[in-house]
Order: structure tokens, then C-alpha cells, then sequence
């Protein structure tokens, strides 16, 4: 459990860092705008969260020797985090008093898939690195 296990993870802590201050700098034209600024704090939360375990789950299979136990952990760390952000959409809509906030739903949506680019580009970055050592 070294510390350059984390280490390629740093891009993704400093996109977390740089959308919690935009959303907290940006609070008044957010909410101008219809957007629930709690509400997308708390996703950014979830979704570093999420992206961070889905991350050591994959880079654990990463070092296996066996090529099916890598595909097997590439593809349960995905579904993995797909189900939790399921999950977390649906507590949202449950608990949610009045209509849910659809702009910020979407952008949370489109912050998933920001996640995941940077995710699975950095595991990539780490196959090549494994397969030219």
C-alpha cells in the first residue's frame, strides 16, 4: 500500500478541488440559473468517492497475473459504480420535497462521465506501463 498506488489519482483529486471551489465561488449564478448547489457538492462527494474505491478495485486487478481476473475487476468496478450512482439518483428522487432539480441532476450526470474518462484513462496509462516493464 504505497503511496505511488495513489499517486496517479492525483488528477482526479485536483478536478475535485477545482469543481467544489467553481460550485462554492459560483453559488449565486448556479442557483440564478435553477441549479442546487448543495445538491451538486454532494455529488462531486459521491462521485470522487465512488470513483476512488472503483479505482483501487480495478487497479487490484491490474497487478493480478491472470488476464481474466483483470477483466473481471475492470468490469465489477464499473458496475459497481454505475449501481451506487443508481442508487443514489433514486434516494435523491425519493427524498426530494417538490420537483426534482433536472439541471442539476444532469450535470451530476455529466460529472459520472467526466469521472469515468479520468478513471478509465488513467488504469489505461497503467496497462501500457505494465505491459512495456
Amino acid at each position: 500500500m504505497g503511496s505511488s498506488k495513489f499517486r496517479p489519482f492525483i488528477p482526479v483529486i485536483i478536478l475535485f478541488v477545482i469543481i467544489n471551489a467553481l460550485l462554492v465561488a459560483g453559488r449565486t449564478s448556479l442557483e440564478s440559473r435553477g441549479f442546487d448547489q448543495g445538491m451538486l457538492i454532494y455529488a462531486n462527494i459521491l462521485l470522487l468517492s465512488i470513483t476512488f474505491f472503483s479505482y483501487l478495485f480495478a487497479h487490484r486487478g491490474l497487478l493480478a497475473k491472470n488476464a481474466n481476473a483483470f477483466v473481471r475487476a475492470i468490469t465489477g468496478s464499473m458496475m459497481i459504480k454505475i449501481l451506487l450512482v443508481i442508487i443514489a439518483v433514486v434516494i435523491y428522487v425519493l427524498s426530494i420535497e417538490g420537483e426534482v432539480n433536472k439541471p442539476s441532476l444532469f450535470t451530476a450526470m455529466a460529472l459520472y462521465l467526466v469521472y469515468t474518462f479520468m478513471e478509465v484513462g488513467i488504469l489505461m496509462k497503467q496497462v501500457q506501463r505494465k505491459d512495456h516493464a
